[in-house]
């Protein structure tokens, strides 16, 4: 009997360590999780706004209290300046002085051969094709060199942008959201000539700190020599109208990148000298 009591235990404590072994194998918990393997979220094109910059604004209705999107769009068609006429010109001024029309798309988009800060395809992967191959050698060059530096939003269609700045209108006012988000019409990104851009030790989000980490610092000292410009640098806020953004590169041309980034320039200075 002792010995039938036993085998009984015996049977039990196999089935058990079956069972304890199955379960580590088909991830049940009886172990530990099973291990998957994390996928890379989309990064919107979310900017964390800088409260302490004061950005003189151009002339628009006065702003009125709990805006509705209604007013917003008011707002953004009130806000319309100058209409650009040189759209595919590779020097073209955007800004919130000069506005494409909503029409306006570039005709040579193609995605360039990056590392991007998510997976699968998206709109703003999209850059024009002169602009596409020199980000390719710049990152290319920014990798071989240790600093991992990935492609985050490039081309935005009018009506993605609309979406954007209606969102951030929404939630922080007009006026304070015009200091980091283009209105529609007034944003580089439609050019298919801007790229942000964005690396893993900032959690590839779009925030000044950016500048300050060796993949930041990288890029401004570096990107002029592939025909690239920091679009919006620090202590010019007063000319471009919009918060430092060590992330949004503008492509230019190496001569022009170069002559723009050694004498400290924003592209709205440059041609103005040029003209």
């Amino acid at each position: 009997m002792k010995k039938l009591g036993f085998s009984i235990v015996l049977i039990m404590l196999v089935v058990l360590f079956t069972v304890f072994n199955m379960g580590d194998e088909i991830g049940l918990g009886y172990g530990g999780p099973a291990e998957i393997e994390d996928e890379k979220e989309p990064i919107e094109e979310i900017v964390e706004p800088e409260p302490e910059e004061v950005i003189t604004e151009p002339e628009i209705m006065e702003e009125p209290e709990n805006l509705t999107r209604a007013d917003v769009l008011n707002l953004i068609e009130n806000s319309r300046k100058v209409m650009v006429q040189n759209p595919d010109d590779i020097l073209v001024l955007v800004n919130k002085e000069r506005n494409l029309e909503a029409s306006y798309v570039p005709q040579d988009l193609v995605i360039p051969d990056i590392p991007f800060s998510f997976d699968g395809y998206d709109q703003k992967k999209n850059m024009r094709e002169e602009a596409a191959r020199a980000i390719e050698e710049l990152l290319t060059q920014a990798h071989a060199e240790g600093h991992m530096i990935y492609g985050v939003s490039g081309y935005r269609s009018y009506e993605r942008q609309e979406t954007i700045f209606i969102g951030n209108a929404l939630r922080d006012g007009f006026k304070k959201a015009n200091t980091y988000s283009a209105i529609p019409g007034q944003s580089e990104h439609q050019t298919g000539l801007a790229m942000d851009l964005s690396s893993p030790s900032v959690n590839f989000r779009l925030v000044t700190r950016f500048g300050e980490t060796p993949e930041g610092i990288w890029l401004k000292e570096n990107c002029h020599l592939y025909g690239f410009i920091i679009r919006f640098p620090q202590d010019k806020t007063h000319i471009t109208g919009y918060q430092y953004e060590p992330w949004h590169i503008r492509y230019v041309g190496i001569e022009d990148a170069t002559e723009i980034m050694l004498n400290d320039l924003t592209l709205e200075e440059y041609l103005h000298n040029k003209e």
